[in-house]
């Protein structure tokens, strides 16, 4: 934990809540009870493709689609951080089906609120929103942002708007209101990672 910052195991995923919690304080013996947010981890390799590119929640409101965006965060090989509080918890059975065995390299980071968050992240903050100024073809990204989306019902307040560094709008048919979270950051990710080099 660094402040209000938490690092679920470094090269983890979640799994059943049954396991045996000998074996994940075996496994990572530096981590707190705290930290398990009610999941379970067990050790897993991926690789880091994009070193400094990453993907922040901003406090998720459906488990199904994190586990979605957890699990295209692994095949991407970005990381991914999840701004509390939730409608869930980490570790529901819900996002555990949706990410199946995929892991995040280097774990998936919790932040307990936005100001915490903040304090340990100096990258440029994009974000992803229907009241973007910029359409996602024009925008240039760089290879150490960190790519930010609102809950799935209200987005994110006035207030986190008004700290990030940049605003962008994925462009979608007249009438349209929104596109599911996880396709979202599966369509901004590849942008971004296809503009900076960073495609496996």
């Amino acid at each position: 934990m660094i402040g209000n910052f938490h690092i679920i195991g470094a090269g983890a995923v979640l799994t059943q809540p049954n396991s045996s919690p000998r074996g994940i304080q075996r496994a990572f013996p530096n981590l707190q009870k705290p930290h398990f947010h009610n999941a379970v981890l067990r050790p897993s390799l991926y690789q880091r493709y994009a070193p400094f590119m990453h993907v922040t929640l901003y406090q998720p409101e459906i488990a199904g689609n994190v586990g979605s965006i957890l699990r295209s965060c692994a095949c991407f090989g970005v990381g991914l951080t999840v701004i509390e509080p939730c409608g869930f918890p980490l570790g529901d059975k819900r996002m555990r089906r949706a990410a199946m065995d995929y892991a995040v390299p280097d774990g998936l980071q919790t932040a307990l609120d936005w100001d915490s968050y903040l304090e340990t992240t100096s990258a440029r903050k994009v974000l992803l929103t229907t009241r973007g100024a910029t359409s996602l073809p024009n925008f240039q990204f760089q290879p150490d942002d960190s790519l930010i989306f609102g809950a799935e019902g209200s987005g994110v307040p006035n207030f986190v708007h008004d700290t990030v560094d940049a605003r962008v709008v994925i462009p979608m048919a007249v009438g349209a209101r929104s596109l599911n979270l996880s396709n979202s950051v599966s369509i901004c990710l590849f942008e971004a990672l296809r503009q900076t080099n960073g495609l496996p």
